[in-house]
């Protein structure tokens, strides 16, 4: 008797599936287990080419194994790869502890033996009782296939039943010897099964040989276990008519009736029918009626074919109780009767007819009065033979199932077996028991789980009760969802899984106003969850749709982007973030030419009046200061007298001072408009305050001087100021009027808290249209590498220090040397034993053959 169980090796199709509660199942116990799977159907799949649905029940076999899901359909415990097993060779190949199905079969042939014990007295029927308890049978707890008490599994035997205490080898399939099957194959043929040893049923033969189709028209090379095959064509065999033939396409089994319509005869020839050819031969229900061979009387026969036969009324004839015979009698003439009691046995077979010689049927019903006892023997009485007579006592024995009482009324004490439904719990704990009340264990429920992926592609079947320790196997197939983000078609596909995706891993990247892209992982909305894994889903299932989850919005742009002061100063950018709209001052000086073309804005760092448009340039932008510096042109043509108008833009008005001599009254004189000569009438004292402010304007002027920074000033003479430049070896018409006397003034402790201002800064001014300057990724560094980059820098490494560091390293590869040697012996070693230990093993199992043999 073949005995199975399975913790085996898993199939490759899922090699993500669950592994088992104990954690025994390793990465290299999954490689080994799909390996050893390849193994068993590698001589078939070299016969065959491809694979066959036939290996499915092997395949279910060793994915449930390497889910830990095999179990005991008795005991409900899981079957590890050290216990002994026994497994049902009927058809269902159930897998079932051996212990456990010894303690079955013995429970259940004895239950069975006392059965018909209790039925057949063994005081009064030995030898019947005797055979009854030899014959009793057993059933498999799956498929309830009977067994008889002989074939109750004494002993553990490997899958193909050649190997008594098959030895557990790490390099085979557990519960099995390893050699190949050669049980023979089903259907006959000859052929003996080519996998190695393995659970569940042989394949169909794979060997190719000559066979013919249905029909037999057709001779081809086919599978042996396929070699019954049609041809598609008309199997055209002579139908049981013997006239047409079969017009169907080549098939299996016996040629259906012939369905060609004609018009037949009756067997009696009076009734003309059209009727199919299978039915050609039929009877009318009109009797036959023709004149017998007396000539007297007519066929009293149906429709029949053939001659009618003799009249049953010539020859010996004797009256209707038989006891008077006549000789020669015509057939006309009616016997007479005898006028004796007829004395034929009644129905009852006790009693005979008291009644004279009659013709017909004698009385149906004994109406002789005799004294009958019921069944139960508890009453007599007297009454007529025909009459059943039953007493109202109910039967109070216990039936078979040793629960219920008979209660049948006045039983004959053969008590029918017990009709109530068992009802008990099953020890799955989710079914009751459904057959008739019964004694001794329940039955293990038959149902068998299917616990699936959330696709369903990929699942496995455990016993009903064992589904509470499973998990849902790890499935190879895509998801089965689609991206709601924009990522759809680019994201990566994932497995299939029970509960919410993961969400997507590429960048966002959308597009800010400003022109940025979004950095940051996809936030996207995200397609509604799986439901989570669960066995038992609720029975009212709720109509509300899970929907997606809605995306988040991006948040600002946090790209760095350079920014200039509000006074678009050179020099002064920051580096801040592109959502971060606030403005800042550089608390530099304005520098802003004024409208006088002349000076330039000495406030600190403003926003223009130039950066917003008129319409709101009163409400944003502040004013550059007025200029209140009087002109400092130099005259075109040159000219000693400066300008009298304040600062403006443009050349000068020509000078209208004439100095011709060294009188101050002709000189001013000489101021006045040439049209003004003959009409001037100027006093004594006007003349004199007019001479006095002319030597005023000739005066020497003082000059506003000032330190670099511009904190410091100072008046000078022009003269002075002159000096003070050639000493300095500068020409002053080299830099601009606003910068006379700047940097003549050392700057003092007081300079020292202010920004100094470069001089090209206050005339330097920055185009309107400023360039997008690039962040400087190598100054923006995070900060630890900032510091770990600085104290790089800063600290020197000494020779002492390089001497140690070079003594560690040193050390270092030694020591990984010496571990890499040392794991290279000891690894020879293992192999050199783990071969020696296989060498032994191999002997084991050549002396057991011989020993056998």
């Amino acid at each position: 008797m073949a005995s199975g169980a399975h913790q085996s090796p898993p199939i490759s199709l899922s090699s993500d599936s669950d592994t088992d509660s104990e954690g025994n199942s390793t990465g290299a116990e999954t490689l080994r287990h799909g390996d050893l799977s390849d193994s068993i159907f590698k001589s078939y799949i070299q016969i065959t080419g491809r694979s066959s649905p036939d290996l499915s029940k092997i395949q279910s076999f060793l994915t449930s194994s390497r889910s830990g899901a095999l179990s005991c359909l008795i005991c409900l415990e899981r079957i590890r790869p050290s216990d002994p097993t026994w497994s049902c060779a009927s058809g269902c190949f159930a897998v079932f502890h051996l212990i456990c199905i010894q303690s079955w079969a013995r429970q259940a042939s004895d239950l069975s033996a006392s059965r018909a014990t209790a039925r057949l007295s063994a005081d009064l029927f030995p030898a019947a009782a005797a055979k009854a308890i030899e014959e009793a049978a057993w059933h498999c707890p799956k498929c309830r296939f009977e067994y008889a008490k002989a074939f109750i599994p004494k002993a553990y035997f490997c899958f193909c039943g050649k190997l008594q205490d098959p030895p557990r080898d790490p390099w085979i399939l557990p519960h099995s010897c390893g050699e190949i099957c050669n049980r023979p194959l089903k259907n006959d043929c000859g052929h003996s099964c080519l996998l190695l040893c393995h659970p569940g049923p042989c394949p169909s033969c794979p060997k190719l040989v000559k066979a013919r189709c249905f029909c037999g028209s057709v001779e081809d090379v086919q599978r042996c276990g396929f070699k019954k095959f049609s041809c598609k064509k008309a199997c055209s065999k002579l139908l049981d008519c013997r006239i047409h033939r079969c017009s169907e396409t080549c098939h299996e089994g016996p040629c259906p009736p012939c369905r060609e319509r004609r018009v037949y005869r009756c067997q009696c020839g009076g009734v003309e029918e059209e009727r199919e050819c299978c039915d050609r031969v039929f009877r009318c229900e009109a009797s036959c009626g023709r004149v017998l061979g007396c000539g007297k009387h007519a066929c009293s026969k149906g429709c029949h074919s053939g001659k009618c036969g003799e009249c049953p009324l010539q020859g010996r004839r004797t009256c209707p109780c038989g006891r008077r015979v006549y000789e020669g009698m015509a057939c006309d003439v009616l016997v007479p009767l005898c006028g004796a009691t007829c004395d034929k046995m009644l129905s009852c077979g006790f009693h005979r007819c008291p009644e004279r010689c009659h013709r017909g049927p004698c009385i149906e019903t004994c109406r002789t009065v005799i004294i009958k006892g019921c069944r139960c023997a508890s009453l007599k009485k007297e009454v007529p033979c025909h009459q059943d007579l039953a007493c109202e006592r109910k039967c109070q024995r216990v039936r078979d199932c040793g629960r219920h009482a008979c209660k049948r009324r006045c039983c004959d004490g053969d008590c029918p077996p017990c009709s109530e439904i068992c009802g008990k719990r099953l020890r799955c704990k989710n079914h009751k028991c459904p057959s008739p009340c019964h004694r001794g264990p329940c039955a293990p429920c038959p149902l068998m789980v299917t616990i699936s992926c959330s696709c369903g592609e990929t699942h496995f079947e455990v016993p009903c009760g064992t589904e509470a320790e499973q998990k849902p196997p790890k499935c190879s197939k895509p998801c089965h969802m689609t991206p709601l983000c924009k990522h759809g078609s680019d994201c990566k596909p994932h497995r299939c899984h029970y509960g919410a995706c993961f969400p997507c891993q590429l960048p966002c990247e959308e597009e800010f106003p400003c022109g940025h892209k979004c950095k940051l992982r996809c936030h996207g909305p995200k397609p509604p969850p799986n439901p989570e894994f669960t066995l038992k889903p609720k029975k009212r299932k709720s109509n509300q749709q899970i929907e997606g989850t809605p995306g988040s919005p991006c948040p600002p742009c946090g790209e760095f982007v350079w920014r200039s002061c509000v006074g678009q100063h050179i020099g002064t950018e920051r580096m801040m973030v592109c959502s971060d709209r606030k403005k800042f001052s550089c608390e530099n000086l304005c520098g802003n030419l004024l409208p006088c073309c002349n000076h330039y804005c000495t406030k600190t760092c403003h926003t223009l009046m130039s950066q917003f448009p008129p319409s709101v340039q009163n409400g944003r932008g502040e004013p550059c200061e007025d200029c209140q510096l009087p002109c400092e042109k130099e005259r075109r043509p040159k000219c000693p007298h400066p300008c009298p108008s304040p600062c403006h833009p443009g050349e000068c008005a020509p000078c209208k001072f004439v100095r011709e001599g060294a009188n101050d009254y002709s000189v001013l004189w000489r101021t006045l408009p040439s049209e003004s000569y003959p009409t001037v009438h100027i006093s004594a004292q006007r003349l004199a305050i007019l001479v006095n402010a002319h030597r005023l304007i000739n005066a020497p002027k003082r000059v506003t001087v000032r330190c670099g920074c511009q904190t410091l000033k100072k008046e000078w003479l022009c003269q002075d100021v002159q000096a003070a430049y050639r000493d300095a070896g500068s020409v002053p018409k080299d830099g601009s009027k606003s910068q006379f006397g700047l940097g003549l003034l050392p700057c003092n402790s007081e300079c020292k808290s202010k920004v100094r201002v470069v001089d090209s800064e206050l005339q330097l001014r920055k185009s309107r249209v400023v360039e997008q300057k690039e962040p400087d990724v190598k100054k923006y560094v995070p900060k630890r590498r900032k510091r770990r980059e600085r104290v790089e820098g800063v600290q020197q490494i000494s020779r002492l220090q390089k001497m140690i560091s070079t003594a560690w390293k040193l050390l270092l590869f030694f020591t990984l040397l010496m571990v890499l040697i040392a794991v290279t012996y000891y690894g020879y070693k293992g192999l050199l034993w783990l071969s020696d230990w296989m060498n032994e093993v191999e002997e084991k199992r050549e002396r057991r053959r011989h020993k056998r043999i």
